[in-house]
Parts: structure tokens; sequence; C-alpha cells
């Protein structure tokens, strides 16, 4: 039975893969390397530490990396935050959860201030039971450190009884590797079939379609 539900919050709560990745490459230009919008956008997902391995040589991540994410941060908070918009029917589907008797965790590859933030512009900070940052892992996604910080606040819940809710293929493998189900949503921009090859056991188009499919999903199996 489900107790728990971990969210992915960038691409899945909140609509920002686009402004991440956009920000990405500025920043990334601004050090000297031109990488495109839509290979950039295919790392998003991952935590900056991951990002830059699919992109850089090692060395450069070595001697420039701290800079790169730094810069990067700054970027987004000065220049994209104002436009981040929660996706429809965010809220609606945490109360679904605490009304199923069932507790929910964000968990994000972002910095605190930002799962901060976010909680605020998607109107759940009241509907969560505990969050988890970048702070709380060691490595970021597709490593399954989040998840397994995550899931350590839902004590003594085993991981057969959470199931993870993420829109990229990085959420579903970093499930998988914390021995969780997860459950896939296309608003990040990610295909079906990928999400289902990295292991999501149902896909929908986003929290919205899960959210009138409740009783049906596998929250409720």
């Amino acid at each position: 039975m489900i107790k728990a539900a971990i969210f992915d919050i960038d691409g899945t709560l909140i609509d920002t893969v686009d402004l991440h990745a956009e920000a990405w490459v500025r920043a990334l230009k601004h050090f000297g390397f031109e990488i495109a919008f839509q290979d950039l956008r295919s790392q998003i997902g991952k935590g900056g530490d991951q990002i830059l391995h699919g992109l850089l040589p090692p060395e450069v991540i070595e001697q420039r990396g701290d800079a790169i994410k730094g810069f990067r941060a700054e970027l987004f908070k000065r220049e994209y935050l104002h436009q981040v918009r929660a996706f429809p029917a965010v809220r609606e589907l945490f109360e679904r959860v605490r009304a199923a008797g069932q507790k929910a965790v964000l968990a994000s590859s972002g910095s605190a201030d930002e799962v901060e933030q976010y909680k605020g512009i998607a109107g759940i900070a009241d509907l969560i039971d505990s969050a988890t940052s970048s702070d709380d892992a060691e490595r970021s996604k597709p490593f399954p450190d989040i998840f397994e910080a995550a899931l350590a606040k839902l004590a003594p819940l085993t991981p057969e009884e959470a199931v993870v809710i993420g829109d990229t293929p990085y959420d579903a493998e970093a499930a998988r590797k914390a021995g969780m189900k997860s459950i896939g949503v296309l608003s990040g921009g990610f295909s079906e079939q990928a999400l289902k090859d990295a292991g999501c056991i149902a896909v929908y188009r986003d929290v919205e379609s899960l959210l009138h499919r409740y009783d049906s999903s596998p929250f409720a199996s």
C-alpha cells in the first residue's frame, strides 16, 4: 500500500525546464562554451554537478565548475525566477494526497532557497510533510541520494510504501536505485517511452491528469 508520495519539483510541479536550460546556456556561453539549447535541455532533471559532467571535460569542471554553477544560480534568480509558474492543479493534487491519508514530501536537486520559493509559487507550503534539497544529498539525480534522503524523513516507511513522481528519466532511474516505484509526467518534455524505459510504472500528461485519474493510479494500488 502506498503511504507517501515523493515529488520532484522542476518540470513536475512548476514550469521551469526551459527557463533552467536557457540560464545554463547563457552561463556556459559567458565562460566561453557554446552548448545548443536542446542539448542542454536534455540534461535538465539532473543536479548542477551532473549536468556539467554531461557537457564539459572533467578537467574543465574541476577548474571552473563551481564558478559556472554560481554564475548560473545568480542569473536564474535575477532574470528567470519571477517567470516561474506552477502547473495547473498542483495544490488540488496535494490536497487529494492528504485527504487519502498519505504523506507528501518534496525532493529537489535545487538549493534549499529555491525549494522554499517553489513551495510558495506552487501554493503547497501548508500541505507538505517535509522537503529535501541539494543540501541533503552528496550526489544529485540520477543518483538515488535525494530520494533516499526524502524516504529517511518518512521513517519508518519502507521504499515499497512510497512512490516517486517526476518528469525525467533521471527521476525514474534515481527512484529505481532507491528501491522505489515511480510515476512519470510528460510536462518536462521527455517522451512517454523514455520515461517507461527508465522505469516509470505509469505515465500521465501532467499532475492535473494524475489528479483526475487518482483512483485508478498507483496511488490507489
